[in-house]
């Protein structure tokens, strides 16, 4: 059973008073016990730091789970992944056939010399990783020739593509992949670019992806289309700086952010990114504004912050749905000085998401779920009410303590909160947006601030279109490159050059 915490006082002055002591005789046993107790406390203040907000990383095992912990390991189990992918992995990676040396399909075999060898359907896969420089470039020596009568030079013919611009679209791709996806600033990759022998400066970088984003605008405002007509969406947004940027003098605000919108399309997950002043409620009423008539308002999934929230009129005023994560979060702060009401407050919230996840295992439809809900998880949500509410009424929790706080804040949000136990598709929490807004706490981390808005905006194009890619399992670099080189039929029709359908089209296109 884990050790329970105990408060240490301590005095410095009589820590320092047994330090100096100790320059001249060794220390007693009560100054060793007090000086071994005040650095042991020292160092669990120092690496107490929890990664994960499990219950059981939280609370620690119960005691019951404790006390088995000295049992065998299950000698049928099966043993663990090495960890390795295998070559099917390597989707990105160019492919090379091999054919045998000495030997075609229907050759005399030579070790029995009776029968014939035929082409097995599999064949041995082999994977070769090479490193290379993050962008590279050729340079081709063209031969010239000049007549020793008349002068005239005769220069070698160029490459197809070669001298009609100095970067391909690749670069392009690559450099808003590695800036507005991987969080790598521009001085970083021209540092690490010059050490390769490939000098790029920084301010080239900008002007690469800059021009490249003007003409697959297209396909980011068609996402915002396909995002407004979403069943779910989910937004919040995160604190930015932009060095220049021009105010409405009306507008009395100075915060600047960068809102994440994740919106779940016939299926399809689809994340824009906006910044500038406004908040995440403004922008998603800015989306919304697309939203065809017709179709019902949509399940709004947010923290419980009002800016949050869409004013837009009320033909598709959404069903605003509370992030659980953030009401368990709040028993999650306090567990450590009420460890037995937030167990139990915890392990209730738990069972929720076990329901959750077997719905999610199980491929049920969002009615199914909801269905499934009603029935497992809606019992568990009245007994955790009634629990909560039973826990000021009969005053057996202070009501301004941290416990109470957090029991006020569930009790203050309950509707919003269980939407998921009415409304088909209502999904638990927010925590799709805020692993989305991750994108950008690592560029703002990195890269420390946008200069202009015009700079903020060519952001949001890429991390819109890299990060939609992301979640649809589509390959971003390539999709960047797809995008550059079909521009005008983008402009076209951009709902066909969607991250998720744009392989499709150009095989169409390949096929004509």
């Amino acid at each position: 059973m884990k050790e329970p915490r105990r408060r240490l006082e301590v005095n410095l002055e009589e820590l320092d008073r047994v330090l100096d002591g100790a320059r001249q005789v060794p220390l007693s046993e009560e100054d060793h016990h007090k000086l071994r107790e005040a650095l042991h406390a020292m160092a669990a203040m120092l690496v107490r730091s929890r990664n994960t907000e499990k219950t059981s990383s939280v609370m620690g095992k119960p005691e019951e789970e404790a006390g088995e912990s000295g049992k065998q390991p299950d000698t049928d189990a099966p043993p663990p992944g090495h960890g390795r992918n295998g070559a099917e992995a390597f989707s990105g990676a160019r492919r090379v056939e091999i054919k045998h040396q000495t030997l075609t399909h229907g050759d005399r075999c030579p070790w029995c010399r009776q029968g014939n060898v035929y082409a097995q359907k599999e064949p041995k896969l082999l994977v070769r990783v090479t490193g290379q420089a993050p962008l590279a470039a050729t340079v081709y020596s063209l031969e010239r020739l000049r007549c020793g009568a008349c002068g005239q030079v005769f220069t070698a013919q160029a490459p197809e593509g070669v001298g009609e611009d100095k970067y391909d679209e690749s670069a392009a791709a690559m450099i808003a992949q590695l800036k507005y996806g991987s969080g790598t600033p521009f001085n970083r990759l021209e540092q690490l670019e010059k050490q390769l022998g490939i000098p790029l400066p920084a301010a080239t970088q900008w002007e690469i992806v800059e021009k490249a984003a003007r003409p697959i605008k297209p396909a980011r405002d068609e996402l915002i289309r396909q995002a407004a007509q979403g069943e779910v969406v989910h937004n919040d947004d995160t604190s930015m700086r932009v060095l220049r940027l021009e105010r409405d003098p009306r507008d009395e605000r100075t915060g600047v952010f960068t809102s994440g919108i994740v919106a779940n399309s016939e299926g399809r997950k689809i994340a824009l990114y906006f910044t500038g002043p406004k908040h995440a409620g403004e922008n998603l009423a800015d989306v919304l504004k697309q939203r065809n008539p017709g179709l019902l308002p949509p399940v709004q999934m947010r923290d419980a912050l009002s800016r949050n929230i869409p004013r837009i009129g009320s033909e598709v005023e959404p069903l605003l749905a509370n992030c659980l994560s953030h009401g368990r979060r709040q028993f999650v702060d306090v567990a450590e000085n009420f460890p037995p009401e937030c167990r139990y407050v915890l392990e209730m919230l738990g069972q929720v998401y076990g329901h959750d996840a077997e719905a999610r295992d199980r491929g049920l439809t969002p009615d199914e779920r909801l269905r499934l809900h009603q029935e497992r998880s809606a019992p568990v949500m009245d007994k955790l009410h009634s629990w909560l509410e039973a826990q000021l009424a009969e005053r057996r929790t202070e009501p301004n303590s941290g416990l109470g706080q957090a029991i006020r804040y569930l009790l203050r949000h309950w509707l919003p909160l269980t939407l998921f136990l009415r409304t088909a598709g209502a999904p638990l929490d927010n925590n799709i947006v805020e692993r989305a807004l991750k994108l950008v706490v690592m560029h703002r981390k990195n890269a420390y601030f946008y200069r202009t808005l015009n700079g903020a905006e060519v952001g949001d194009l890429y991390m819109s279109l890299i990060h939609t890619c992301q979640l649809c399992g589509a390959n971003s670099f390539d999709y960047l490159i797809q995008l550059q080189r079909h521009t005008l039929q983008l402009a076209a029709c951009p709902a066909e050059w969607m991250p998720w359908n744009y392989r499709d089209t150009l095989m169409r296109t390949a096929e004509v």
